[in-house]
């Protein structure tokens, strides 16, 4: 993407956390930033925030409601035109073992983590690929990338959106189609969907995510995994015998016991 100033940006989620981070950072370097959030509350406080760095608007939206989703993305384009950069970063998490969620946590945590981006990308890649221009920034997860106990529904949601987001790179270069498509994989963040997470490796700091992942839009990164050590997980996973990979990532690292007191977001 090279260059945000003056281009026009949605992000989903984008009323708190690191979607409300990246928007400050978009306005910053002169870009239009659109929101698009389900908590109201949110929008509101975030708009009012974001609206003295620059050019702002929000829409709530649920992203999980593929009508409304149509909708919506609809209303954006008529009164915003085509939209150069989408990330997709609204996500939930249940945090507990896969036997005690119910129909709802399972369909609910699918439907915003996996469906809803899908909904949302396929509203605004025809502008895209009419104008042969874009990018779309998929956020994912490291729990994409290694199993963990208490995210097994979380986990399986952000494999199937790494499988989806990078095939979907390969076909816009396969369509020979100027639309960049990068796929985030980041470990804990230090915010409120992940309270009470505990863990030996550093939990990420969302300021830092949040430069990190516009930066890598700027630079039309394919993959950005936080922190550079979970590059080893793939090559680990690949290597040594099962259960040898248990016991240091579980045992070693701690990493399957990191869930142990989450707590999460409060509703």
């Amino acid at each position: 993407m090279k260059e945000l100033k003056d281009k026009t940006v949605l992000i989903t989620g984008g009323g708190s956390g690191i979607g409300k981070l990246m928007g400050e950072l978009i306005l910053r370097k002169g870009g239009q930033l659109i929101i698009w959030d389900i908590n109201e509350v949110n929008i509101e406080q975030s708009l009012a925030e974001l609206s003295i760095l620059g050019e702002a608007s929000a829409y709530k939206v649920d992203v999980s409601n593929p009508a409304e989703v149509k909708e919506k993305a609809s209303l954006v384009l008529q009164e915003h035109g085509v939209i150069d950069v989408l990330i997709n970063n609204a996500g939930i998490i249940v945090g507990k073992y896969f036997h005690e969620h119910n129909t709802s946590d399972i369909q609910r945590t699918m439907n915003i983590n996996t469906a809803a981006p899908m909904y949302v990308t396929a509203e605004f890649l025809p502008g895209m690929m009419a104008q042969n221009s874009g990018h779309i920034c998929n956020i994912a997860s490291s729990a994409g990338l290694v199993s963990n106990p208490k995210m097994s529904v979380y986990a399986a949601s952000k494999w199937a959106m790494i499988g989806w987001s990078d095939s979907l790179r390969l076909e816009m270069e396969q369509l020979d189609k100027n639309i960049g498509i990068t796929t985030v994989n980041p470990f804990y963040i230090d915010t409120g969907m992940f309270a009470g997470v505990r863990s030996k490796v550093p939990i990420l700091k969302p300021e830092k995510v949040a430069r990190k992942i516009i930066k890598a839009i700027e630079q039309d990164r394919i993959f950005l995994t936080m922190p550079w050590s979970m590059h080893l997980v793939r090559l680990g996973q690949g290597l040594f015998p099962i259960r040898f990979f248990d016991w240091f990532v579980g045992k070693v690292l701690g990493m399957y016991s990191t869930m142990d007191h989450f707590k999460g977001r409060k509703e």
